[in-house]
């Protein structure tokens, strides 16, 4: 019998072995092991970013000394509220590590504090009317949202018992 030349090629050595492998290979192993790697360049980024912004924070205290009282609180509340919302993300991208999926309230919380970190900035720099109520018909979609996600949630309450015992919510 005359062999094709696939045949010939899977019979020698090493491409063989080669393709066994490949074949034989668990595609969602790896799935698993490069979401996980990303995710944690992901959460160092994360912790890279609210280390500086609580810098930033801290520096941006001695404008009390030099610039107008309500314009240092002002930057200091902006930042804080910052870095609410990247705390935030921050517990988003944990719960994923954990859970294997990202929960709908988390998201609507993070977004939630952007977008009270908002309706904050505006506020002080006197933004027009208009601005406050498309914010506010926002905020109040979400918190409907958030309210009918936490009353319908298919989740048990064990996975929120096991994110207060590793810290990753707070009383």
């Amino acid at each position: 019998m005359i062999q094709t030349t696939m045949e010939q090629t899977l019979s020698n050595g090493w491409p063989k072995r080669l393709m066994i492998r490949l074949t034989a290979y668990d595609i969602t192993r790896a799935w698993e092991v490069g979401t996980r790697f990303i995710l944690s360049l992901l959460t160092l980024t994360i912790l890279f970013g609210l280390a500086g912004g609580v810098v930033k924070t801290f520096l941006d205290l001695r404008l009390l000394l030099s610039a107008n009282v309500e314009v240092a609180l002002r930057q200091v509340l902006v930042d804080t509220l910052t870095l609410l919302a990247v705390v935030e993300v921050l517990k988003t991208t944990l719960a994923y590590c954990s859970d294997g999926r990202v929960r709908v309230t988390f998201i609507i919380d993070t977004v939630l504090v952007v977008m009270l970190t908002e309706v904050i900035s505006r506020w002080f720099t006197g933004g027009e009317w208009h601005q406050f109520a498309i914010l506010g018909g926002i905020l109040i979609t979400l918190g409907l949202m958030r309210i009918v996600a936490v009353r319908y949630s298919p989740a048990p309450t064990k996975i929120t018992h096991q994110a207060n015992q590793l810290g990753l919510s707070f009383p």
